[in-house]
């Protein structure tokens, strides 16, 4: 395993996380400071800043998830259930955010948020898919364990 990579994927994960949770815990701010400008965070600043904020916690799940993941992949045990689960979670927080977003297209309809809802659902769908697969190799791999 090239260990520059594995090292800059755990320090971009570990950003993320903490940098997410900065972003998330300071968008009610953020928001009434940019309702001074545009009338959309104005109008609607409570259903937007819960959107965005309940967006924000999934999407810390969902890194979160990715550095357990992580953490056995270096352990060089990533066939594990806990994996599975992981995928599975990973999978609900996608489909959360999907559902936040598409909520958030009645008060600020865009282009982009209608993208953010057919990604995040694209996720989740892919998510869930890649956890039964995964389920399928931890068992493979349990059998195997088994056999002498």
């Amino acid at each position: 395993m090239n260990q520059r990579l594995v090292r800059f994927t755990k320090g971009l994960l570990d950003f993320m996380f903490y940098a997410g949770i900065l972003v998330t815990v300071s968008v009610p701010a953020l928001f009434w400071w940019v309702g001074k400008y545009l009338d959309d965070f104005r109008v609607y600043y409570v259903p937007q800043t819960v959107l965005y904020m309940l967006s924000g916690v999934a999407s810390l799940l969902i890194i979160l998830e990715l550095r357990r993941m992580f953490d056995t992949v270096l352990a060089d045990d990533a066939f594990v259930m806990d994996n599975v689960r992981s995928l599975h979670r990973m999978a609900w927080c996608s489909f959360g955010i999907a559902a936040f977003s598409a909520v958030r297209l009645v008060y600020a309809p865009t282009p982009a948020t209608a993208v953010v809802v057919l990604v995040f659902f694209i996720a989740g769908l892919f998510s869930l898919v890649l956890s039964q697969v995964f389920e399928k190799a931890v068992r493979y791999k349990e059998e195997n364990d088994l056999t002498i």
